[in-house]
């Protein structure tokens, strides 16, 4: 049975916001993609590429872009958010009153807000109706841009409290390269996306300084534990972490080396300044940012997370990484 052809916007044309956009593109949808820079809008509709954020890829020649946030949500029944998540209320907030009741709020995008320490959904909730904010649906999963932009297998969920709306989703971009698996536990895969961020500039920094596999894989497994913590605290779903929104995202963000966040630590394990390796990057590594609010957050909760904690004194306070390494191995000794 061939799919619905939806009407949707992608609102963001960093690597990911396109890589989406030309699935959907792809899959025969009729996609209206925003974009903040105009010469890359001009370069989209004339070239179909994206040589900003997706250098070497050819888009499908029907995916359209446009700079007017309004003219891109208008008649779409599913908007899809893929902007950073610190800039995330204020696009909302410029398109809420363009959004129709039935209208499909998706969000790609991982991370924490900082100040309200508030995760996509719960900014959806203060800005949208109910009804909206209810049928939101989260996608994540263990995906590089590029990868999906060059049609590799990959896997991803789609998560929402209303069960036919993960379903739009999931029939939107599976195809025979992209498979996509519903979920319900909006909060645990956005706190997956979120949190494995800040373990994959720790798992960089471990390599930076050279300290091995075994350093790595106690890491990432730790950190996961660390995930499931906080998760547990804010209801999340335990099976979740152990799916493609928690484990897979965050073994993949851990060690591919197109991991931006990883990039970030291990330039900080080799000596660099923070300020000097995000000034020769293009695009943002999340979980700079969300390190600090994911900190913050578990202050507020009273939640244990020693890894998460270095990570935001190395990365926000000039700890040196050697030391925090020391003093996470240092730690009093516990049962696992």
């Amino acid at each position: 049975m061939k799919n619905k052809i939806e009407r949707i916007a992608v609102i963001g044309a960093g690597s990911w916001g396109t890589a989406l956009a030309n699935r959907l593109a792809a899959n025969g949808h009729n996609v209206l993609l925003w974009a903040y820079e105009q010469e890359l809008v001009r370069e989209i509709n004339a070239s179909h590429t994206n040589t900003l954020f997706l250098p070497g890829i050819s888009l499908h020649p029907e995916l359209v872009a446009t700079d007017d946030l309004h003219e891109a949500v208008d008649g779409r029944g599913i908007i899809l958010l893929v902007t950073p998540v610190q800039v995330m209320r204020g696009v909302l907030e410029q398109i809420s009153s363009s959004i129709g009741v039935d209208t499909v709020i998706a969000n790609a995008s991982k991370g924490i807000e900082l100040g309200t320490l508030q995760t996509v959904s719960q900014i959806c909730g203060h800005l949208l109706q109910p009804k909206t904010t209810k049928g939101y649906v989260v996608l994540s999963g263990p995906t590089f841009a590029r990868e999906v932009a060059q049609e590799l297998p990959s896997l991803i969920v789609a998560a929402s409290r209303v069960e036919a709306n993960a379903r739009r989703i999931q029939a939107a971009f599976s195809n025979p390269r992209f498979r996509v698996y519903t979920n319900s536990d909006v909060i645990g895969v956005e706190l997956g996306g979120a949190v494995k961020n800040v373990i994959a500039i720790a798992a960089g920094i471990c390599d930076g300084l050279g300290f091995g596999h075994n350093a790595r894989a106690a890491l990432i497994t730790r950190g996961l534990a660390e995930m499931n913590r906080l998760g547990g605290a804010m209801g999340a779903q335990p099976a979740t972490f152990a799916g493609l929104a928690g484990m897979g995202d965050l073994v993949l963000t851990c060690t591919g080396d197109l991991s931006r966040n990883r990039t970030v630590g291990f330039k900080l394990g080799e000596g660099m300044q923070l300020a000097d390796i995000l000034g020769e990057m293009l695009m943002v590594a999340e979980g700079v940012k969300t390190a600090e609010s994911v900190h913050q957050l578990a202050v507020r909760l009273d939640v244990e997370m020693p890894i998460v904690e270095r990570t935001y004194q190395i990365l926000h306070e000039g700890k040196p990484a050697r030391k925090a390494v020391t003093e996470l191995m240092g730690r009093d000794l516990k049962a696992e």
